[in-house]
């Protein structure tokens, strides 16, 4: 008994020594290695005075900013916009004095230059008058207000050229099976991960 016992004994004591001898040597060897990862995503550098040359550069000559973005395919858009309301503008203000002309050489007592005017009455004449006046304002208008949407766009997408714009982000449409009826349901997924 007593031998079996110092078996026992001694193989405890085996194990022990065996379990401390593997253990400090693991706990040790974990101390030496270090891993080191490398981030995988790319830092971009971000420009804060972009937007604010894509803006400059725009309000100096219209389109220079969508050039400076390189989105050389609005710059078209920018001249046939504010073209269009220019056009529209001096053809608005030549029919506006064609008509105020007649109507103040009426006013005067002197004949009609244009036979195709002499026909209108004075009511036509100033309700035609005040058309033209009309479109004429509203062409300015519209030159203006696309002039300010040429810079306010340069600003936007030189802004958003510098968003992250990643696959780990996202927001797809996803068909999830419902455990319950067992049936297919159709919605949005916004997935996100590291």
């Amino acid at each position: 008994m007593i031998k079996i016992f110092k078996d026992h004994f001694y193989m405890q004591n085996h194990f022990i020594i065996l379990f401390l001898f593997f253990g400090l040597t693991s706990i040790f060897a974990q101390e030496k290695t270090k891993i080191i990862s490398k981030d995988s995503i790319k830092s971009e550098e971000i420009d804060p005075l972009r937007p604010a040359k894509a803006a400059f550069y725009s309000a100096i000559l219209p389109g220079l900013g969508q050039a400076y973005n390189k989105k050389y395919w609005k710059i078209p858009l920018v001249y046939g916009a504010i073209g269009t309301s220019a056009y529209l503008y001096i053809d608005n203000q030549k029919n506006y004095n064609l008509y105020r002309d007649e109507y103040k050489s009426r006013l005067e007592g002197l004949p009609s230059k244009n036979p195709s005017l002499a026909e209108l009455d004075e009511s036509r004449l100033i309700r035609i008058q005040k058309g033209f006046q009309r479109n004429r304002d509203l062409s300015a208008l519209f030159m203006v207000g696309f002039y300010i949407l040429n810079i306010i766009d340069a600003n936007i997408d030189a802004s958003l050229s510098q968003f992250n714009v990643d696959e780990n982000l996202a927001f797809k449409p996803a068909v999830i099976k419902n455990d319950i009826t067992l049936k297919s349901d159709f919605g949005l997924a916004l997935n996100y991960s590291f």
